[in-house]
């Protein structure tokens, strides 16, 4: 059973859970915009008996706070960092999807001794050329339509049809309708201007890269990323959109096992 609890870092308070085994090395998942740490169940389960499992959710999303203005990754890494030292955390392995990526970036960029291995699932190391105007978009809508209408619509990008019609895509839509509005629209701001590409060849450490083939440009981001940081590898899940590790966890869990062993 998960040990829920929250602290404090400035303003924000930030939720997090802790499973699995005492004593074992740490693994930490990082959410997508609009995502709580209940979207790591299935790997929580999967890795209880050989790590301790830390999930938690990003500000302004789940059980923690919305911070009162805009946000950044400066921010966002910071948060990841002051929870490890909460935790008296030293390393881990850190697992990101979608905006966990450049939050797992950002602290490898300035605290690289805290990641043993890392694994980038669906993210970009930097905001697209027209991305900022993408997510403006989105804001927009969201601000207009409110979020049920808004995840409707972000599961139809995330998932296919066939995805949402057999209800896997239930479990996503929900919390991304659960999240305020103003916790969606301060991340989504810093999505709109980030910048990590140089952080790539730096990185040292064992690397795994898992994009959905189906999520659009996604894969050819990814490929370029992992052409980058010297050793990684890059698996595709076939199948599988925005959120690989709901659409497809059997082959998800497969690659991220595989290379935890």
């Amino acid at each position: 059973m998960s040990e829920t609890n929250t602290f404090n870092r400035g303003d924000v308070s930030i939720r997090y859970a802790i499973d699995g085994r005492n004593g074992a090395p740490w693994i930490v998942f990082s959410n997508s915009l609009c995502t709580d740490l209940s979207l790591w169940d299935g790997q929580a389960a999967l890795l209880a008996a050989d790590f301790r499992v830390l999930r938690y959710d990003q500000r302004g999303h789940g059980g923690s706070s919305v911070p009162a203005a805009p946000c950044n990754f400066d921010e966002l890494g910071g948060d990841v960092a002051a929870l490890l030292d909460h935790l008296r955390i030293d390393a881990c392995t850190f697992v990101g999807l979608s905006m966990g990526v450049p939050t797992g970036l950002d602290l490898y960029a300035k605290q690289p001794q805290r990641i043993e291995r890392l694994v980038l699932c669906d993210g970009q190391a930097a905001t697209a050329p027209g991305g900022a105007a993408g997510w403006q978009e989105r804001i927009d809508m969201a601000r207009r339509d409110g979020m049920n209408a808004f995840a409707d619509a972000t599961v139809s990008r995330w998932f296919s049809a066939d995805q949402v019609k057999d209800g896997r895509a239930d479990v996503v839509r929900k919390m991304i309708a659960a999240t305020p509005f103003a916790g969606f629209e301060a991340c989504a701001r810093a999505l709109q201007d980030y910048a990590y590409a140089d952080v790539l060849p730096r990185i040292t450490v064992p690397t795994l890269l898992i994009a959905g083939k189906d999520d659009g440009k996604m894969p050819e981001t990814m490929a370029r990323m992992q052409g980058s940081i010297a050793g990684s590898k890059l698996v595709e899940i076939a199948d599988a959109g925005h959120i690989p590790s709901i659409a497809q966890p059997d082959a998800f869990n497969r690659a991220l096992a595989t290379f935890l062993a």
